[in-house]
């Protein structure tokens, strides 16, 4: 079976059409998997049995000529600090090596309730710390367009898996552009819902303010259908927000509308902009595009710019403007996340220390009350890898007694500034933009050991973060091609527009690029 270019519509077609069933579809890629790993080392745990027994359930209902729904059926890749009940969660670390998760991630029950069928989980960077997938503790994950060179980071797993056609979609999770910027390096698709539209229950904490799960994948279409899924609100999780699928509710989205004729204008009230408006079709003859000054500055590269800027230009044809904008904050975007994330990694990963579960140096019968802090250290120093380490330290530090105003509180600050900027460039009152179109990062994937200094890998992420800080929807999509590399275009939008940036991102990817 040719798995090449599979997306989820040909796979439901092929599978309505009983051209394949889904036993043959599902081992066809856990054969690939089997055959292509030690390649690429994107799956670090297959889930055969449930796969297969997810197959056996959908082929029976083909069988008796029942209905199956748009994501039944299709095999998905789980990114490996995502928990699947009674398989092993490791998110890319020694201390969890054997640890099995005792129940699913909310994320989990929905795929299976849709009838997704779960392949195996996916290598990351140890606690999703990193922009490269070559700190995970289980191996470097490699890029298939250049094994040579790295898949991004930290979903490299699940980008690279979709990247290599060893499954049809996959699910990340993004902190600060790790599923934009992988999907990015290696061609795909890769889309961070805004903070509080999918449920973080299940997924093993980073930094809890700023962790997003969301979808990588071929296409916007399956990127749609993915996220369609799993959003929604979670009573297990307070973050997340309780927004009707049916409707899209976005202040940009209505000031579209009301340029269009359809909904109330740019002077409309306050009330009326946040409406929630039924709508089937989306209207873009009126749509305003901003180009953020500050993302076009030093530090990108000369051939990437000038793809990206080609890509702007496709899409002006949509476009009634294109501006530039001025984020001005974005500068202090990466010193600020570097602060407020450790500091929330302090707190997270507290609670590994070798006595409740996972890796420890010592057994319980050796531990004595003289030894109990000696066993913490030793089992944090032998269980945690190099970025750990540094993280949690820095996240110590500036939370400690003298640093933590004038460092987490500061950082906290600008943060609500960014946030504030962004919500002024969308404003449609003072005639803001309704989306910005940005580079996803300054490069394309680079070679596998060459970012050696820390703040050199921390600058992969300088486009991606801004949006995670301020919480807001962003999608990286592939727009061309720099020395044989896929280069990604961001599309940022408004808070909880995220329909709107997949349905412009669905327009630029049929008719612009």
């Amino acid at each position: 079976m040719k798995l090449e270019n599979f997306t989820i519509e040909k796979a439901h077609k092929g599978l309505m059409k009983k051209e394949f069933s889904c036993t043959e579809l599902t081992r066809a890629y856990l054969d690939k998997i089997k055959k292509e790993n030690k390649k690429y080392n994107a799956f670090l745990t297959l889930t055969d049995k449930l796969a297969l027994e997810q197959a056996k359930k959908v082929d029976e209902k083909i069988s008796h000529q029942e209905k199956i729904g748009p994501l039944e059926g299709i095999p998905i890749a789980i990114k490996d600090n995502i928990l699947v009940e009674d398989y092993k969660c490791t998110a890319g670390s020694k201390i969890l090596e054997n640890y099995a998760a005792p129940y699913d991630a909310t994320v989990i029950k929905k795929l299976k309730k849709a009838g997704a069928v779960i392949l195996g989980k996916t290598n990351l960077d140890e606690f999703a710390m990193g922009s490269s997938t070559e700190n995970s503790a289980l191996g470097v994950v490699k890029n298939p367009h250049d094994i040579s060179r790295v898949p991004g980071g930290s979903s490299g797993g699940s980008a690279a898996a979709v990247a290599a056609d060893e499954c049809i979609v996959a699910l990340g999770s993004d902190t600060g552009g790790s599923v934009r910027q992988p999907g990015s390096f290696c061609g795909v698709v890769g889309f961070k819902p805004s903070y509080g539209m999918v449920s973080r229950y299940g997924l093993i904490a980073m930094a809890s303010s700023l962790d997003q799960i969301g979808p990588l994948a071929k296409t916007i279409e399956d990127t749609q259908v993915v996220f369609d899924v799993i959003r929604g609100k979670d009573n297990l999780d307070s973050t997340t927000i309780d927004l009707n699928s049916k409707f899209k509710a976005s202040a940009s989205l209505a000031s579209i509308r009301g340029r269009s004729g359809r909904q109330g204008g740019r002077n409309s009230k306050p009330s009326q902009t946040w409406k929630q408006v039924p709508s089937p079709k989306f209207q873009f003859q009126n749509l305003r595009i901003g180009i953020p000054k500050e993302y076009f500055g030093k530090g990108i590269d000369n051939k990437v710019k000038e793809v990206i800027e080609k890509a702007i230009k496709n899409f002006e044809k949509i476009a009634v403007e294109v501006k530039e904008v001025s984020l001005p904050h974005t500068d202090y975007a990466l010193a600020v996340y570097y602060i407020i994330m450790p500091a929330e990694v302090s707190a997270n990963l507290a609670r590994y220390d070798g006595v409740k579960y996972g890796f420890s140096t010592m057994s319980n019968e050796q531990r004595t009350e003289n030894s109990l802090l000696n066993s913490y250290l030793k089992t944090r120093a032998e269980g945690f890898g190099d970025e750990v380490r540094r993280r949690i330290m820095l996240g110590t530090y500036v939370l400690s007694a003298g640093y933590l105003e004038a460092y987490y509180g500061k950082a906290q600050k600008v943060k609500a500034l960014i946030k504030e900027e962004f919500e002024r460039v969308f404003n449609p009152s003072v005639d803001g933009v309704d989306i910005l179109l940005t580079p996803t990062s300054p490069t394309v994937a680079f070679k596998i050991g060459e970012k050696k200094d820390p703040l050199a890998m921390y600058l992969s992420d300088i486009y991606t973060v801004p949006a995670s800080l301020a919480g807001l929807p962003a999608i990286s999509l592939p727009c061309g091609i720099v020395n044989k590399l896929p280069v990604g275009l961001q599309i940022i939008g408004p808070q909880f527009a995220d329909d709107l940036i997949l349905e412009a991102a669905k327009l630029c990817e049929q008719s612009c690029l």
